[in-house]
């Protein structure tokens, strides 16, 4: 377990537990122990259970955990992934933060593995974005990988992404492109630079300049993709980013992309429901 990850395993604990659970103190002595299970309550994809793992052990690292069923797997209405043993006041204090994880990186599983089974036959991949939940991104991103897509970036910090607003207020895409060039060479930065284009005109001035890695097609239509990706005829990586729907994406993927960003893969994902059960 990471430093940062045990960080923000405390301040979970802190939000929910604060002074105490009273409720659990006050009825359950402290020397009773029990068992709890997981119980699937709904079909899709399961994800988080080393997390899991993890919580039980930041709390009580004497809690014992048995995996039936791990990350990746499809699970159905009444599967049992794990149950634990211990302290039945610890099982009772880990459950809601452990469900409340493990049923948003389940649900975030879910959906990314629709979006995987719609491209198969194709060479596309889909990305994740930075439309995360605050403090869970490396969790839903983590969720991502584990349904079968591909980390676009964590953060702002491990590539040079170039979008329409850092275009503009660089005066231009071939300023915006030198000077992140020569940013990286300066700094000694070991990043890949994608630069975002709205259409045929920004692409072809990205080709006279040269020097990235991918390009990404924002807003364009399957058209008009077919087109871009034949005139990029494999220099770069391309990308298909803006307005593509889960019915549009295979027009997409059909057009040759390397790659298409789906921003709902993790901002507006129904978590996949389940429950923490006495047995």
């Amino acid at each position: 377990m990471t430093k940062e990850f045990k960080q923000l395993i405390d301040l979970w604990f802190a939000e929910d537990i604060g002074d105490g659970d009273h409720t659990t103190l006050s009825c359950i002595p402290a020397s009773a122990i029990g068992k709890s299970q997981l119980i699937v309550k709904e079909n899709g994809v399961l994800a988080g259970v080393e997390v899991a793992r993890q919580i039980f052990h930041a709390f009580d690292s004497e809690l014992q955990m048995t995996v039936f069923i791990n990350d990746g797997a499809n699970v159905k209405v009444g599967d049992v992934a794990f149950e634990v043993e211990g302290k039945i006041q610890s099982l009772l204090q880990t459950e809601r933060l452990m469900l409340n994880i493990m049923q948003r990186m389940s649900g975030v599983a879910t959906r990314t593995r629709e979006y995987v089974k719609v491209l198969e036959g194709t060479k596309t991949r889909v990305l994740d974005t930075r439309k995360t939940t605050p403090g869970l991104r490396l969790l839903e991103k983590q969720a991502v990988k584990i349904g079968g897509g591909v980390n676009h970036r964590i953060g702002l910090y491990d590539m040079i992404l170039l979008k329409d607003n850092h275009v503009d207020f660089a005066g231009g895409i071939d300023k915006a492109i030198l000077r992140s060039q020569k940013y990286i060479k300066e700094k000694s930065k070991d990043l890949k630079i994608e630069i975002e284009v709205r259409n045929f005109d920004e692409l072809k001035q990205v080709m006279e300049v040269g020097g990235v890695d991918r390009i990404m097609l924002d807003n364009f239509t399957p058209e008009n993709t077919r087109k871009a990706v034949e005139l990029i005829d494999g220099k770069y990586e391309t990308e298909s980013s803006g307005g593509i729907t889960f019915e549009t994406l295979r027009s997409y993927a059909e057009c040759g992309v390397d790659y298409i960003s789906v921003g709902a893969l993790t901002h507006s994902v129904k978590s996949l429901d389940m429950s923490f059960k006495a047995f």
